[in-house]
């Protein structure tokens, strides 16, 4: 058995989206200045690093986190190379002779070939999945979608590519680290922090091959 973790680091150097605060990490104590224990506070928005939107997070009416089935968030997942796709397109998607009865896949991008979620920086021309291939996705019965920046829609059209998917149960996974995951079939898990009323968690994924 090999686990491959596809969770990126968080620290403070963490790429966040545009305009979201910093990750901040605040010691409130320190053993090593005289406290009896260490104690860190740590400030960030629910969509940093690995995350899990809900959906809420485009809808007022929408579920929250501890709402969502753990039966879509582990199971077998396919792990598809899109990296010479400016975007994912539903043209793109018909190429790839996806299984029927799949239900779960992580699109690995030039986003991964260029390294985004390691940078420092926001970047603006990331890939991400058009509204098209959000449709082409939910007429399929897939019930995740994984990608490898901070957002599964392109920035410029971000609201109808979640509001496709979220309004179908589909349920998005935002900033996976594919570098070194080779496309093919895999034992998904990802758990994200059960946080009531909340539009979106951090979380641990991995792939088991």
């Amino acid at each position: 058995m090999t686990i491959h973790d596809l969770t990126i680091p968080m620290s403070e150097a963490s790429v966040v989206w545009q305009g979201d605060p910093p990750v901040s990490l605040v010691k409130e104590a320190d053993i090593t200045l005289g406290d009896d224990y260490t104690l860190t506070r740590i400030n960030i928005s629910a969509h940093t690093g690995t995350h899990v939107d809900a959906p809420a997070h485009f809808a007022p009416d929408g579920n929250t986190m501890e709402t969502l089935d753990l039966d879509v968030l582990v199971g077998p997942a396919l792990v598809v190379d899109v990296s010479d796709a400016a975007q994912i397109s539903a043209a793109i998607l018909e190429t790839l002779a996806i299984p029927p009865g799949t239900l779960r896949i992580l699109f690995r991008t030039r986003n991964t070939i260029r390294q985004l979620l390691h940078q420092t920086d926001f970047s603006a021309d990331f890939v991400g999945v058009e509204a098209d291939a959000a449709q082409w996705l939910v007429q399929r019965g897939i019930r995740l979608v994984g990608v490898d920046y901070l957002s599964v829609a392109p920035l410029s059209d971000i609201k109808a590519t979640h509001d496709i998917l979220l309004e179908a149960g589909v349920i998005p996974v935002e900033g996976l680290d594919l570098t070194d995951v080779a496309p093919g079939l895999y034992q998904f898990i990802c758990l994200p922090l059960k946080i009531v009323g909340c539009d979106g968690a951090p979380a641990r994924a991995i792939l088991i091959s």
